[in-house]
């Protein structure tokens, strides 16, 4: 195969209607525009915000103010009285993969907030991607330690 074998797939193809080439073609004179009136006219024809004079659906939605962040990280926030709770023998560490186990969350595709609502008395090593500055004094006065995951 050479480089002037190459065709466009049939049918992808339309040929393009020439206007305006006489009354034999069938698009002559008006060329497909009718006779007189605002869709004759260049330039002419209503826009797609346009519905007859009624009130266009964008007007009558209420106003949408703002925008959505789509780099916005979501995370699921644990407080350290659900960590007393289900880790307060202080044997293992706390993590994302814990965490699940213990069915404090169900999946760990949401990054992990550890704030500090609660008392904690266990000795935990914490893992998480966020931490609130009272949970992490909260966790280093009970003699644990904070380990912050990359996101």
């Amino acid at each position: 195969m050479e480089l002037h074998d190459l065709k466009p797939a049939p049918g992808s193809q339309k040929t393009r209607k020439r206007v305006g080439r006489g009354m034999a073609s069938g698009h002559g004179k008006t060329s497909g525009r009718g006779m007189k009136g605002q869709g004759a006219r260049s330039g002419g024809g209503k826009g797609p915000y346009f519905e007859g004079g009624q009130l266009p659906l964008v007007r009558r939605l209420p106003f949408r103010r703002g925008f959505t962040n789509i780099h916005r990280i979501k995370y699921k926030p644990i407080n350290l009285s659900r960590l007393q709770e289900k880790f307060g023998d202080g044997k293992q560490d706390v993590t994302p993969e814990t965490l699940i186990e213990a069915g404090i969350i169900k999946r760990s595709d949401k990054a992990v907030a550890i704030l500090g609502d609660g008392e904690l008395e266990a000795a935990l090593t914490v893992k998480a991607h966020r931490f609130s500055k009272s949970a992490k004094e909260k966790i280093e006065s009970a003699g644990g330690t904070v380990e912050v995951l990359p996101l």
